[in-house]
């Protein structure tokens, strides 16, 4: 790793599917190192669930070793028992992240809809097909909780350079492309 490099690891947190995405940023590149789905639902009891994220957390964390963590927010839905179990399985990364000394940043699922796509209200489908070209991904990942997770890993990153003052204005979508060649393809 270089001294400008920074490797980002992105969670989309769930007690049956938890998505785990790794990016690298150098300079204005963008690399994908991992993607992957830690699958949990054929085990019944939550505790184990947990135990499970916290060791799988860890384990990605001193393979990888991330610079930050992002973790998607758990929304506001109707049903409570499954906002609870989401907010178990997020807390559980954080303090995976924590105890490793990994910074944390979070996100709503609007937000990184958002810097991704520049809608907020954009489907998971718009989300993963502007990732396969940002992120040049080969092959259709078998879960979008995967595609999430790199979600949350770049909308850091994009949020990270703007307040950082990296913020730019440009004359058109020519000057955009010409200072942003790995952010877009040609």
């Amino acid at each position: 790793m270089t001294a400008n490099e920074k490797i980002i690891l992105g969670i989309d947190p769930g007690t049956n599917n938890m998505g785990l995405g790794v990016i690298c940023i150098e300079g204005v590149g963008i690399k994908l190192i991992a993607m992957d789905v830690l699958k949990l639902g054929k085990l019944g009891d939550q505790a184990l669930k947990l135990q499970k994220i916290f060791a799988s957390v860890l384990r990605t964390i001193d393979t990888y070793h991330p610079d930050e963590l992002a973790i998607e927010s758990p929304f506001f839905g109707k049903n409570v028992q499954s906002m609870l179990k989401l907010g178990r399985a997020q807390g559980v990364a954080i303090a995976a992240a924590l105890h490793r000394g990994i910074p944390v940043f979070e996100y709503s699922p609007r937000k990184i809809k958002q810097s991704i796509t520049g809608k907020g209200s954009a489907s998971k489908e718009q989300v993963a097909a502007m990732l396969y070209r940002i992120l040049k991904i080969e092959g259709v990942p078998d879960n979008m909780d995967i595609t999430d997770a790199l979600a949350v890993a770049l909308c850091h990153h994009y949020q990270d350079n703007i307040s950082a003052g990296n913020k730019k204005s440009y004359s058109g979508w020519k000057a955009f492309i010409g200072d942003n060649p790995g952010r877009v393809s040609k």
